[in-house]
């Protein structure tokens, strides 16, 4: 892929790794600022809720900003929301902070997936979209390891420092290695809400909130989930978390080859359907070190081989809309990342910590039947898209 592409994915992992490390930091953060686990987990929830709800709105109120100037601003606001989170005295300053960041990163993800395949050939816009959401797994691979090992000698104000430094630096690499790209047309939040409002729109939407619901729900409690399971602890589930991290970089990027060469819809039938055997059987399977590490790292792949078709679904639904869309998916991820903690904590304090990942795939198995009733044949229907010419209206029949 050409470079400018893997400049995109590197600002994706820059504010995967900014969302994705306070798991990692919980302990120290619950230590350094004399509050609860409950409270300090908030900061997750306060994260993601921000960036689901002002994704559609942000993508709103910069349409008319040229791309490659959107996404430095928005890496730059995401860094000073980690530099504040680095000195904030107190916990509402940090939450305040998260907000920030989340607000920066529901900016940069969508356009820069949008960017990658306006700069793409159509063959390989697959593998385009692939390769700037792995900056997002990537971040996995070493964003909750290293929260959870830096937490300790850095302490929470250390690791918000770093990672401020580090989206920093991939602002200005943005700046310096990506050409102008125009503002795709403007698009109101009326007509935003008229696509959204699309019936294979929303079975799109509905399939990522309940993916990601799942997937976090268990992922939240994931060391906790180890230790009951097979007894480690530390280290050991920084190691096994890698191996997760390894498998959604794997998977995502054989999805994003695959998703260039087959149907969305039934690469995603045969995904969510051993996502949700490996999901139900979590408990069985992650008795033992190498079984946890085998088992964590096709869950991690199996998990994030579903964003590339996703992705592809959606842009082939409307293309002139394709930044909409993509805003409004980036929107559902997170609104599922947020309800994630609400299920997980729900189940566990009514069933215990051990039936949660077979309660979640449930979760996944509805998304599997709502794929199903997705592929039944259907009649043309006109979808309403913003004309790339002209910026109005127009219907585009599917």
């Amino acid at each position: 892929m050409p470079t400018r592409t893997h400049l995109l994915a590197a600002g994706t992992f820059a504010v995967g790794t900014s969302g994705y490390i306070v798991s990692g930091v919980l302990p120290a953060v619950s230590r350094e600022l004399h509050v609860s686990s409950a409270t300090a987990g908030q900061l997750l929830t306060a994260f993601a809720i921000a960036y689901a709800l002002s994704s559609p709105v942000l993508a709103v109120v910069t349409g008319r900003w040229e791309r490659r100037d959107l996404l430095v601003a928005a890496l730059a606001l995401s860094a000073v929301g980690n530099a504040l989170a680095a000195v904030a005295p107190n916990y509402p300053l940090l939450l305040a902070s998260r907000v920030l960041s989340a607000l920066g990163a529901a900016v940069y993800t969508p356009a820069a997936t949008m960017v990658a395949t306006v700069l793409t050939p159509p063959e390989r816009r697959g593998r385009a979209v692939a390769l700037v959401f792995g900056g997002l797994t990537f971040s996995l691979v070493l964003g909750v390891p290293l929260g959870n090992l830096l937490g300790e000698p850095l302490g929470y104000r250390g690791v918000f420092a770093l990672i401020a430094a580090v989206t920093a630096l991939a602002a200005v690499a943005v700046r310096a290695g990506l050409p102008r790209v125009a503002a795709p047309p403007v698009v109101g939040l009326r007509e935003r809400l008229a696509v959204a409002a699309d019936r294979r729109v929303l079975t799109v939407l509905a399939l990522t909130v309940l993916a990601c619901l799942a997937v976090f729900a268990v992922f939240n409690y994931i060391a906790p989930l180890l230790t009951a399971t097979a007894g480690v602890r530390g280290p050991v589930i920084s190691a096994l978390l890698v191996a997760y991290g390894l498998g959604s970089v794997t998977g995502n990027w054989v999805a994003g080859r695959l998703a260039d060469r087959f149907a969305a819809r039934r690469l995603l039938i045969v995904q969510f359907t051993l996502f949700t055997a490996v999901l139900a059987t979590l408990p069985l399977t992650t008795t033992t070190v190498p079984g946890a590490a085998l088992a964590l790292f096709a869950w991690g792949a199996l998990t994030w081989s579903a964003n590339p078709p996703i992705q592809s679904w959606l842009i082939a639904l409307a293309p002139a809309n394709s930044g909409l869309l993509l805003s409004l998916n980036a929107s559902a991820i997170y609104l599922g990342v947020g309800l994630s903690g609400v299920f997980g904590g729900v189940v566990i304090s009514t069933v215990g910590l051990l039936p949660l990942a077979p309660i979640a795939s449930v979760l996944a198995l509805v998304a599997l039947g709502l794929l199903v009733f997705a592929l039944r044949p259907q009649e043309p229907k006109a979808l309403v898209v913003v004309s790339p010419t002209s910026g109005s209206l127009a219907k585009q029949w599917k």
